[in-house]
Parts: C-alpha cells; structure tokens; sequence
C-alpha cells in the first residue's frame, strides 16, 4: 500500500469542521499512515476517528488524542485549523486577539514537544498574524511554517470563470498576494482567461471596468459570501488547500498557488504574507512579485495593513518588540 511517507502528520483542531475534512482529505491522498487527530474537544474528536474509521481507509494507522503531547511526540508535519471560526459579520481581522493567544500557546508546544518537526501549515485566521506568532514561538526557521492563502486566488479563478461561462481549469495563473483578508492585493496581470491575458479584457465589453470592480469585491468578500450562503465559514476549500500545502512539503505534487510565508526584505519587512511561492521537502521558498504599478501599490497598502495588526499584537504583550524576536527564536 503506497504512502507519500511514513512520517507523522498531526490534525490540530480535528474536532471541527475544516480539521475533519483535512483528516479524511490526507487520508484519500495517501500522504501517510501515520495520522493523528487532536484537539480538546474530546467527545467531538472521537466522533470524527469514528467515522474516518467507517470510512474503511486500507492501511491507515489512525491516533486521536486531546493530550498535546502524546499528540505532538515524534510529529514531523503539523497542519492546524485550531482557531476559532469566523461568524457572520465578522473580519478575520476580528479574531486577532483570542486566536493570536491560542497561536502562541501552538508555537510554544511545538517548540516543547517537536522541535524536529519537519513543516507546520496555520490556516485559523487572521491568518498571516497567527502563522507570524506560530514563527516566531517555536523557534523554527522560516522555511518551516506556511499559512493558507490560496483561497483568495482559487475564488478568484472561480469568479472568472464564472463570468466568461468557462471551466474554472480554463483560467490560469490567477494570483492575489499581501493579506489573507479583505486588504488583500488582486492581481490581473499574471491571469489568462482561455489563453488571452486578463488586461486585454477587462475595460471591454467582454469585462467592462466596473463589471471587473464588482468581480474584485466578490473575491474579497468571497469567505463572507460563504457565511451568508452555509450560516458557517468556509470548510472545504480551507481544508483541501491546506492538505495540498502539507502534501507538497512532504516531496509530493506541487502546490499552484500562493501561500503566505515569512517575509524580510526591503518595503517588506518582518511579516507574514502571501507571495509567489513554491513548497518541497526544503520548505518554503518566495520569489519577486511582479504587477503593474497600481498592482504593487496595493501589495504595499496591504503590507500596512498587515504591519498594524502585527503591531497590534505586539502591544497586546502576546509576542514581544521585533526587536527581541531573535531572543525567542534565533533563526529569525
């Protein structure tokens, strides 16, 4: 029975409804044997090893366990959604403090109980700042911790192909870099629809201005849409892109999209964010963002806007001065 590996992978927040769908996710992907669920909601967490038992998974050794560190002992891949969920009419922006909290309580287990762990993906929002903390807290390099940002290009591609009436497959390179919030940076210039670039359509009557403005906003608004539509957050997209993140990190399939990594260099410094990026068994790597002049100044609106919630954060005494990152964690 092939598995990508053999090594641990670790379910944070398996108990709910995106840790759930990431569990049986890795499970139909074959990624490993080795798969434990965790989170302190017993009852829900034996319920959801109960039915990925049903599920007759061939060769699967399945753990569960609400103690961290039975669950983090020997884990070499972590994905965690343990953060509390968005409700209607909130921002991500709006769980900044009580998720900020749990992200660092996250890092410091990590840190205690698998210091050798091999890649660690955060997708409980606001994304960028508690994957920032999760860095920062336990002491792994930079490379090592990745966040969830895909969703904003796969609902951009989603809306175009809905627009022009064609395959979602049909619209390529769609990219949205920056925040995984509603600062987010959409990028037209990168995106193909059928083969032709997206600037040559939009302002024609095949996308005019405004149809293109209004296009944008869907994308944005896209997980509060979401909301509106289930009378919960997204789930199923969350967790089969974050399973896709975790499975490229383990030397499998190439992930497509971007995904929110550490960033430190000039006019981006310190932070957390969404760039061109490719995942391996090496970790996380970024590349030079590229995009009109108006493109690249709303990558550096969102640049602001994420170095203000990280400052937030900072003045909430959860993570300290950026000046004394290093002391907590040295590759940093």
């Amino acid at each position: 029975m092939n598995f990508l590996t053999n090594e641990k992978l670790v379910i944070v927040g398996a108990a709910g409804m995106i840790g759930s769908n990431m569990a049986q996710t890795a499970a139909m992907m074959r990624l490993t044997p080795n798969l434990c669920l965790y989170d302190p909601f017993e009852k829900g967490l034996e319920g959801v090893a109960e039915e990925l038992r049903h599920c007759g998974f061939e060769g699967l050794n399945l753990t569960f366990t609400s103690n961290i560190a039975e669950a983090f002992k020997d884990a070499k891949y972590i994905v965690s959604s343990g953060g509390a969920p968005r409700k209607e009419g909130m921002t991500r922006e709006d769980l900044l403090k009580g998720n900020a909290q749990i992200a660092a309580e996250l890092g410091k287990n990590i840190k205690s109980y698998c210091p050798d762990v091999k890649h660690v993906v955060i997708i409980f929002n606001p994304a960028d700042i508690t994957g920032l903390i999760t860095l920062i807290e336990s002491g792994l390099k930079p490379s090592q911790v990745t966040t969830l940002a895909a969703l904003d290009s796969t609902r951009l591609q989603s809306e175009l192909a809905k627009h022009f009436g064609i395959k979602q497959s049909e619209v390529t390179n769609c990219r949205t870099y920056g925040g995984h919030g509603e600062q987010m940076a959409v990028f037209a210039s990168t995106a193909k629809v059928n083969g032709t670039p997206l600037l040559d359509l939009i302002g024609t009557d095949k996308l005019t201005n405004d149809a293109w403005a209004e296009l944008k906003q869907r994308v944005i608004k896209g997980g509060a849409n979401i909301i509106k539509l289930r009378g919960r957050s997204s789930f199923q997209s969350p967790a089969y892109c974050s399973i896709e993140m975790i499975r490229a990190a383990m030397g499998g399939e190439a992930f497509r999209w971007p995904a929110g990594c550490y960033v430190n260099i000039p006019g981006f410094e310190n932070i957390m964010m969404a760039m061109e990026t490719s995942i391996t068994k090496d970790g996380v790597k970024f590349a030079e963002i590229k995009g009109t002049d108006a493109e690249i100044a709303e990558l550096k609106q969102s640049y602001e806007h994420l170095k203000t919630l990280r400052d937030e954060v900072i003045a909430m005494g959860v993570i300290p001065a950026i000046k004394d990152w290093k002391t907590i964690n040295p590759n940093l």
